[in-house]
């Protein structure tokens, strides 16, 4: 039987959904001012569900992302309010890691954004550089096509800490990333950029065994954390969306999600997890479900 890292699940919609505010752009950053705590209490439930990890409300506090509202004096108190968050909730159950989050630079899901290596590396270092020395690993997320993942693990260097990479795939072909490459052609980084662990992410699971395939021949520790969402409509594809344009799935029950994860498992993953629309009592049950089979979570 095999030692599996347990991801947590999704925070963007968990905050939506408790919090009763329209979604805005910002997403759930907004969230951490108007309801200071509400990151904390999500990351506990997380861990109190079975979760190895808690991944921080980083995702997208970028530059861009603050301009737009007027709150880019806030960026470096914001990352440093997320750790804060994470580390509060650690520190009631006392054990797990924490995992610093590095989204997509201008938007999520769209490779047509994607910022020039040498252009997009240096914004990914300050922010790494700022959660470096708090975080366990850096995880950059949701990497819409290889350029976009090879700025993001370029720039995470500059934490000093293990990273992690993982990628959005295809809903429809789990082999390849959003851009319409390979999901193999992330070898062109794993040669030349120190990288922990390959991932998939925020992608339908459905999709996620085809990733699987193509993330195991990379030679690396490799795994999933699957989205609750219908699909990635059209509109939320546009300039500063909101939440709202994205549909949540009904029939994903934390049973079938399980079901879901556990095949990745047996494909070989030893990381899995949620993403958006994958709350608490999925984790709950997929860690129900790991320890059945007899592995352990570390």
């Amino acid at each position: 039987m095999a030692q599996i890292t347990l991801l947590d699940g999704g925070m963007g919609q968990e905050l939506v959904a408790r919090s009763g505010d329209e979604p805005t752009p910002l997403w759930a950053t907004r969230v951490m001012i108007d309801h200071p705590g509400m990151v904390r209490d999500i990351h506990l439930d997380y861990f109190n569900a079975g979760a190895s990890i808690a991944t921080t409300n980083t995702y997208a506090i970028h530059h861009d992302r603050l301009e737009r509202v007027d709150l880019d004096g806030m960026f470096h108190a914001l990352h440093l309010r997320a750790l804060a968050e994470a580390h509060e909730a650690r520190g009631a159950v006392g054990r797990g890691r924490i995992a610093g989050s590095l989204g997509p630079l201008v938007a999520s899901y769209r490779p047509e954004v994607t910022q020039a290596i040498d252009i997009a590396a240096p914004k990914y270092a300050e922010i790494a550089r700022i959660l470096g020395p708090h975080v366990d690993v850096i995880l950059c997320e949701t990497m819409a096509s290889v350029e976009m993942a090879h700025g993001a693990a370029l720039g995470a260097q500059a934490s000093g800490k293990p990273v992690w990479l993982s990628v959005s795939v295809d809903d429809r072909d789990g082999s390849r990333l959003r851009s319409g490459e390979l999901v193999t052609d992330l070898s062109s980084i794993i040669r030349t950029i120190p990288i922990a662990a390959v991932l998939a992410n925020c992608s339908v699971p459905e999709a996620m065994a085809d990733a699987m395939a193509g993330l195991k021949t990379l030679g690396l520790p490799f795994g999933a954390y699957a989205n609750g969402f219908t699909h990635i409509s059209g509109n939320f594809l546009k300039d500063a969306p909101t939440v709202k344009e994205l549909t949540h799935r009904h029939d994903l029950t934390p049973e079938k999600y399980s079901d879901f994860a556990m095949a990745w498992v047996d494909m070989g993953a030893t990381i899995v997890g949620g993403c958006c629309e994958v709350g608490p009592a999925h984790i709950a049950h997929l860690a129900a479900s790991l320890r059945a089979a007899g592995h352990s979570i570390a």
